[in-house]
């Protein structure tokens, strides 16, 4: 019972790991690729991308928490909710690598 607070930190902050990573992966791409493209008038400050994404990141997570906790942890219910989860998280972490490293728009 003293460690319950483990279980929504971790979720909460698993979204986090891959996000980071693929920053720190990328993270000389984006002043020496990203920031040369030609952006429409509206695209947000490069510097808005941080906190929109530690916002969604958090969000993704403790949401994963609550039906993790509401289901009844790793069961036969969960399966399917975290499972369609895990594979948006695993694809939205190998976005960057492809999008920054390969240097392909079209990708």
């Amino acid at each position: 019972r003293g460690r319950m607070w483990a279980y929504p930190v971790g979720f909460t902050v698993l979204p986090h790991v891959g996000g980071f990573l693929g920053w720190f992966i990328n993270r000389k791409e984006i002043p020496a690729w990203y920031e040369k493209l030609k952006k429409p008038s509206w695209c947000p400050s490069r510097r808005m991308f941080p906190v929109a994404w530690t916002v969604l990141y958090t969000g993704m997570g403790y949401a994963s928490y609550l039906v993790w906790n509401e289901l009844g942890g790793c069961s036969s219910k969960a399966i399917v909710p975290l499972g369609l989860y895990g594979a948006q998280l695993a694809l939205n972490w190998a976005w960057p690598p492809f999008f920054f490293g390969a240097r392909n728009l079209r990708m």
